[in-house]
């Protein structure tokens, strides 16, 4: 666990009511602070309509944070490969890929809104069909290919990008995956990462093994390896210095979130039957850790368990419950008590700590008697100095 790595996931969700400007503002702040708190990576998001996440374009978002930002990696979260020819999509990143010195990421999935879709006359059962046809042709461009491929929704003649991307690095491609084998499957069949989607819900967390497994066996059936450091469980989290201040926090923005997911994204997280208490739905369902940074340890350890080997990255998704102000506090305490946990950056201090604490009585000694020494030494010398005088 000492590898693993830390980052958010940011769709993004924020309240019709406020000032959308400012919205996408204080996201790149987060980032930024992020940035300053050591936190690996952050990935935004791609949405057409419902008003609520505003992100069109990912890799705007991504370029602007990385100008304000110093090493973090950014990503797509996910780019909704449907919606794009691919040699304009690729022939983009690959540019986006030299723009941000190589720190940019590609994350792809078929679309998550159906209202999306709807408005580009794209039908909804198709759109897994058309993300493995594009992504198939776009690795092809990634890796210098010529490629000549003709689909019912795209054709390509002779395609091939002008650069390579930058310092001819290999640009880290992962695919979205919630509950269904669809996911794994086709990150095994292109040999991508993985990111695992609302991984702490229960139905997610109860296939996470066998999805891995699903991974793994498609990847060497095309020739490729599933590597367990590129994939990404996704988790809810916010924390503050107690549960119950916690639990205070979110009742900022938990109800709107609640409503979204039901009457917009049509995937209700809280059952009706909770609603009077959905905070406590929540934590006792395990799909979000909302309390102290030691709930959100026991969230990942059994995010853990549940993957049967690991993972590579947590990301936090970025639900705006709490006011900024306290978001950023819960960010900052994740990176102040729950890095250290995982990624053991205190095992030396807590070594030194210890010799010292177990030495006490021996250096003690040591002490008292270079003390003693000092002393003896100063009286004999006083007694000289009276000599010498008299």
């Amino acid at each position: 666990m000492d590898s693993l790595k830390f980052g958010t996931f940011i769709p993004p969700i924020h309240p019709i009511r406020e000032n959308p400007s400012l919205c996408i503002e204080r996201d790149i702040q987060l980032v930024e602070s992020m940035d300053s708190w050591g936190y690996d990576e952050a990935w935004f998001g791609e949405h057409h309509s419902a008003g609520t996440e505003l992100y069109s374009s990912p890799e705007l978002m991504i370029l602007a944070a990385h100008y304000r930002t110093k090493r973090i990696k950014l990503g797509t979260g996910v780019s909704s490969l449907p919606y794009h020819h691919p040699l304009i999509f690729a022939d983009r990143f690959i540019q986006l890929h030299h723009m941000t010195q190589g720190r940019a990421m590609l994350g792809v999935g078929p679309g998550a809104l159906v209202s999306d879709a709807k408005m580009m006359g794209i039908e909804t059962k198709k759109q897994r069909d058309m993300m493995e046809e594009s992504l198939g042709d776009i690795l092809k461009l990634f890796n210098g290919e010529v490629v000549t491929n003709k689909t019912d929704w795209y054709e390509l003649k002779e395609a091939r990008l002008q650069m390579k991307p930058y310092a001819n690095e290999k640009i880290e491609v992962v695919t979205a995956s919630m509950m269904s084998p669809s996911g794994p499957r086709a990150a095994g069949k292109y040999g991508t990462g993985l990111m695992s989607m609302s991984a702490t819900a229960a139905p997610a967390l109860n296939v996470a093994g066998t999805n891995w497994d699903i991974a793994c066996d498609t990847a060497s059936n095309y020739g490729h390896s599933m590597d367990r450091g590129s994939w990404r469980m996704i988790g809810m989290v916010h924390v503050a210095e107690t549960r119950q201040k916690a639990i205070e926090d979110v009742q900022f923005g938990l109800e709107e979130w609640i409503q979204y997911f039901e009457d917009v994204a049509v995937i209700p997280m809280v059952p009706k039957d909770r609603r009077s208490d959905p905070v406590s739905h929540l934590i006792e369902s395990g799909m979000a850790a909302i309390g102290t940074p030691d709930d959100v340890i026991k969230q990942i350890e059994t995010l853990w368990n549940s993957s049967n080997g690991g993972f590579g990255s947590f990301l936090i998704t970025d639900h705006n419950w709490a006011p900024f102000d306290l978001k950023l506090k819960s960010y900052e305490m994740v990176a102040r008590y729950v890095f250290p946990y995982f990624k053991q950056l205190n095992s030396q201090r807590e070594q030194s700590n210890e010799w010292v604490r177990s030495s006490q009585k021996d250096f003690k000694a040591s002490h008292e008697e270079a003390t003693k020494q000092q002393i003896d030494r100063f009286n004999e010398n006083q007694k000289v100095n009276k000599v010498v005088t008299l």
